[in-house]
Protein backbone atom coordinates (compact mmCIF):
# COMPACT_ATOMS: atom_id res chain seq x y z
CA UNK A 1 0.00 0.00 0.00
CA UNK A 2 1.37 3.40 -1.01
CA UNK A 3 2.13 5.71 1.91
CA UNK A 4 -0.09 8.79 2.01
CA UNK A 5 1.31 12.30 2.06
CA UNK A 6 0.80 13.54 5.63
CA UNK A 7 -0.20 17.20 6.08
CA UNK A 8 -0.27 19.51 9.09
CA UNK A 9 -2.18 22.80 8.88
CA UNK A 10 -1.38 25.88 10.98
CA UNK A 11 -3.93 28.68 10.62
CA UNK A 12 -5.82 30.67 13.24
CA UNK A 13 -9.12 30.80 11.34
CA UNK A 14 -11.23 27.66 11.59
CA UNK A 15 -13.17 28.55 8.45
CA UNK A 16 -9.93 28.59 6.47
CA UNK A 17 -8.80 25.29 7.97
CA UNK A 18 -12.18 23.82 7.02
CA UNK A 19 -11.69 25.10 3.47
CA UNK A 20 -8.28 23.45 3.19
CA UNK A 21 -9.67 20.21 4.58
CA UNK A 22 -12.39 20.30 1.93
CA UNK A 23 -9.90 20.93 -0.88
CA UNK A 24 -7.58 18.17 0.30
CA UNK A 25 -10.35 15.64 0.93
CA UNK A 26 -10.60 14.91 -2.79
CA UNK A 27 -7.03 13.54 -2.89
CA UNK A 28 -6.81 9.92 -1.86
CA UNK A 29 -3.02 10.24 -1.60
CA UNK A 30 -3.22 12.94 1.10
CA UNK A 31 -4.00 12.61 4.80
CA UNK A 32 -4.32 15.62 7.13
CA UNK A 33 -2.79 14.43 10.40
CA UNK A 34 -3.03 17.61 12.47
CA UNK A 35 -4.62 21.06 12.50
CA UNK A 36 -3.48 23.75 14.95
CA UNK A 37 -4.14 27.44 15.54
CA UNK A 38 -1.17 28.75 17.57
CA UNK A 39 2.47 28.81 16.57
CA UNK A 40 3.79 27.31 19.79
CA UNK A 41 1.63 24.23 19.14
CA UNK A 42 3.58 23.47 15.96
CA UNK A 43 6.69 21.75 17.31
CA UNK A 44 4.71 19.40 19.61
CA UNK A 45 2.33 18.60 16.72
CA UNK A 46 5.16 17.73 14.34
CA UNK A 47 6.80 15.57 17.01
CA UNK A 48 3.53 13.69 17.56
CA UNK A 49 2.34 13.51 13.95
CA UNK A 50 5.12 12.93 11.37
CA UNK A 51 4.44 15.40 8.55
CA UNK A 52 5.47 15.60 4.92
CA UNK A 53 3.91 18.98 4.08
CA UNK A 54 3.18 21.86 6.46
CA UNK A 55 0.61 24.43 5.36
CA UNK A 56 1.71 27.51 7.27
CA UNK A 57 -0.05 30.84 7.64
CA UNK A 58 2.30 33.76 8.26
CA UNK A 59 0.32 35.80 10.77
CA UNK A 60 -0.91 33.25 13.30
CA UNK A 61 -0.55 34.26 16.96
CA UNK A 62 2.32 32.70 18.89
CA UNK A 63 0.24 31.41 21.83
CA UNK A 64 -3.07 32.04 23.62
CA UNK A 65 -1.25 34.36 26.03
CA UNK A 66 1.03 35.87 23.35
CA UNK A 67 -0.90 37.18 20.37
CA UNK A 68 2.18 38.53 18.61
CA UNK A 69 2.83 36.88 15.25
CA UNK A 70 4.63 33.55 15.34
CA UNK A 71 8.26 34.15 14.19
CA UNK A 72 8.23 32.10 11.00
CA UNK A 73 11.56 33.47 9.74
CA UNK A 74 13.08 31.95 12.87
CA UNK A 75 10.80 28.89 13.00
CA UNK A 76 11.18 27.57 9.44
CA UNK A 77 14.99 27.08 9.52
CA UNK A 78 14.76 25.59 13.02
CA UNK A 79 12.05 23.11 11.96
CA UNK A 80 13.98 22.10 8.86
CA UNK A 81 17.04 21.34 10.96
CA UNK A 82 14.98 18.91 13.03
CA UNK A 83 12.86 17.62 10.13
CA UNK A 84 15.01 17.91 6.97
CA UNK A 85 12.37 16.12 4.86
CA UNK A 86 9.61 18.55 5.87
CA UNK A 87 8.19 20.69 3.06
CA UNK A 88 6.76 24.07 4.07
CA UNK A 89 4.07 25.72 1.96
CA UNK A 90 3.23 29.24 3.15
CA UNK A 91 -0.31 30.47 2.46
CA UNK A 92 -0.72 34.15 3.27
CA UNK A 93 -2.61 37.38 2.66
CA UNK A 94 0.68 39.30 2.49
CA UNK A 95 1.93 40.18 -1.00
CA UNK A 96 5.19 41.81 0.10
CA UNK A 97 8.22 41.18 -2.12
CA UNK A 98 10.75 41.39 0.72
CA UNK A 99 8.75 39.05 2.94
CA UNK A 100 8.20 36.49 0.16
CA UNK A 101 11.92 36.47 -0.58
CA UNK A 102 12.80 36.13 3.11
CA UNK A 103 10.34 33.25 3.55
CA UNK A 104 11.78 31.38 0.58
CA UNK A 105 15.37 32.01 1.69
CA UNK A 106 14.46 30.61 5.11
CA UNK A 107 13.70 27.29 3.43
CA UNK A 108 10.02 27.28 2.42
CA UNK A 109 8.99 25.32 -0.68
CA UNK A 110 6.26 27.66 -1.85
CA UNK A 111 4.26 30.83 -1.26
CA UNK A 112 0.55 31.01 -2.07
CA UNK A 113 -1.66 34.06 -1.63
CA UNK A 114 -4.98 33.42 0.08
CA UNK A 115 -6.88 35.39 -2.57
CA UNK A 116 -5.47 33.16 -5.33
CA UNK A 117 -8.67 31.12 -5.65
CA UNK A 118 -7.45 29.15 -8.68
CA UNK A 119 -4.52 27.75 -6.71
CA UNK A 120 -6.57 27.20 -3.55
CA UNK A 121 -9.09 25.15 -5.54
CA UNK A 122 -6.18 23.02 -6.79
CA UNK A 123 -4.56 22.75 -3.35
CA UNK A 124 -4.43 18.94 -3.41
CA UNK A 125 -2.26 18.86 -6.52
CA UNK A 126 -0.10 21.69 -5.17
CA UNK A 127 0.55 19.69 -1.99
CA UNK A 128 1.45 16.60 -4.05
CA UNK A 129 3.88 18.70 -6.09
CA UNK A 130 5.51 20.19 -2.97
CA UNK A 131 5.77 16.72 -1.37
CA UNK A 132 7.58 15.53 -4.48
CA UNK A 133 10.25 18.20 -4.13
CA UNK A 134 8.59 20.88 -6.24
CA UNK A 135 8.43 24.64 -5.67
CA UNK A 136 5.14 26.49 -6.07
CA UNK A 137 4.15 30.16 -6.17
CA UNK A 138 0.95 32.03 -6.77
CA UNK A 139 1.41 33.92 -10.03
CA UNK A 140 1.40 37.30 -8.26
CA UNK A 141 3.96 36.13 -5.69
CA UNK A 142 6.20 34.85 -8.47
CA UNK A 143 5.90 38.12 -10.39
CA UNK A 144 6.84 40.08 -7.26
CA UNK A 145 9.96 37.94 -6.82
CA UNK A 146 10.97 38.54 -10.43
CA UNK A 147 10.43 42.29 -10.20
CA UNK A 148 13.68 44.14 -10.71
CA UNK A 149 13.78 47.35 -8.70
CA UNK A 150 16.06 49.29 -6.42
CA UNK A 151 16.42 47.41 -3.16
CA UNK A 152 15.86 49.64 -0.12
CA UNK A 153 18.57 49.66 2.53
CA UNK A 154 16.47 47.47 4.82
CA UNK A 155 16.09 44.72 2.25
CA UNK A 156 19.84 44.05 2.46
CA UNK A 157 19.38 42.49 5.90
CA UNK A 158 20.87 39.03 6.19
CA UNK A 159 18.77 35.93 6.76
CA UNK A 160 20.03 35.70 10.35
CA UNK A 161 19.28 39.37 11.03
CA UNK A 162 15.72 38.86 9.79
CA UNK A 163 15.45 35.72 11.92
CA UNK A 164 16.49 37.72 15.02
CA UNK A 165 14.06 40.55 14.26
CA UNK A 166 11.24 38.08 13.62
CA UNK A 167 11.93 36.55 17.02
CA UNK A 168 12.01 39.98 18.69
CA UNK A 169 8.63 40.83 17.20
CA UNK A 170 7.08 37.65 18.57
CA UNK A 171 8.69 37.92 22.02
CA UNK A 172 9.05 41.71 22.54
CA UNK A 173 9.78 41.42 26.27
CA UNK A 174 12.58 38.88 25.89
CA UNK A 175 16.08 39.82 27.00
CA UNK A 176 19.14 39.39 24.81
CA UNK A 177 20.03 36.29 26.82
CA UNK A 178 16.57 34.78 26.29
CA UNK A 179 16.76 35.47 22.54
CA UNK A 180 20.23 33.92 22.42
CA UNK A 181 18.93 30.81 24.14
CA UNK A 182 16.10 30.46 21.61
CA UNK A 183 18.53 30.88 18.70
CA UNK A 184 21.17 28.60 20.31
CA UNK A 185 23.85 31.28 19.95
CA UNK A 186 25.81 33.50 22.34
CA UNK A 187 24.52 36.79 23.75
CA UNK A 188 27.16 38.66 21.76
CA UNK A 189 25.99 37.05 18.52
CA UNK A 190 22.44 38.28 19.11
CA UNK A 191 23.72 41.76 19.97
CA UNK A 192 25.79 41.82 16.78
CA UNK A 193 22.88 40.63 14.65
CA UNK A 194 20.55 43.27 16.08
CA UNK A 195 23.06 46.11 16.01
CA UNK A 196 23.84 45.27 12.40
CA UNK A 197 20.13 45.29 11.57
CA UNK A 198 19.67 48.64 13.32
CA UNK A 199 22.51 50.14 11.29
CA UNK A 200 21.11 48.92 7.99
CA UNK A 201 17.60 50.07 8.89
CA UNK A 202 19.05 53.41 10.05
CA UNK A 203 17.43 53.21 13.49
CA UNK A 204 18.75 53.06 17.03
CA UNK A 205 16.28 50.98 19.04
CA UNK A 206 14.65 47.55 18.87
CA UNK A 207 11.16 49.09 18.68
CA UNK A 208 12.14 51.36 15.79
CA UNK A 209 13.79 48.46 13.97
CA UNK A 210 10.67 46.31 14.28
CA UNK A 211 8.43 49.15 13.10
CA UNK A 212 10.60 49.85 10.05
CA UNK A 213 11.02 46.16 9.18
CA UNK A 214 7.22 45.74 9.26
CA UNK A 215 6.77 48.90 7.19
CA UNK A 216 9.19 47.60 4.56
CA UNK A 217 7.48 44.20 4.51
CA UNK A 218 10.61 42.38 5.66
CA UNK A 219 8.90 40.65 8.58
CA UNK A 220 5.21 39.97 9.16
CA UNK A 221 3.35 43.31 9.02
CA UNK A 222 0.20 44.10 10.93
CA UNK A 223 -2.57 41.70 9.98
CA UNK A 224 -4.85 42.67 7.08
CA UNK A 225 -8.58 42.32 7.60
CA UNK A 226 -9.82 38.99 6.29
CA UNK A 227 -13.13 38.82 4.40
CA UNK A 228 -15.98 38.18 6.79
CA UNK A 229 -13.88 38.82 9.86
Amino acid sequence: MTKKISVTILDDHQSIIDGYLYRLSGQAKIEVVSTITYGEELEPALAKYPTDVLLLDINVPTAPDNLNHYPILYAIPKLLQVYPDLNVLVISMFAERGLIRAVMESGASGYILKDDQTTIRDLGNVVLSIAGGGIYFSQKAHQLLLTQKTIPTGQRLSTRQLEALSLCASYPNSSTAELAQKMSVTNSTVRNLLSGAYARLEVQTRAAALAKAKQLGLITPESPTLPGK
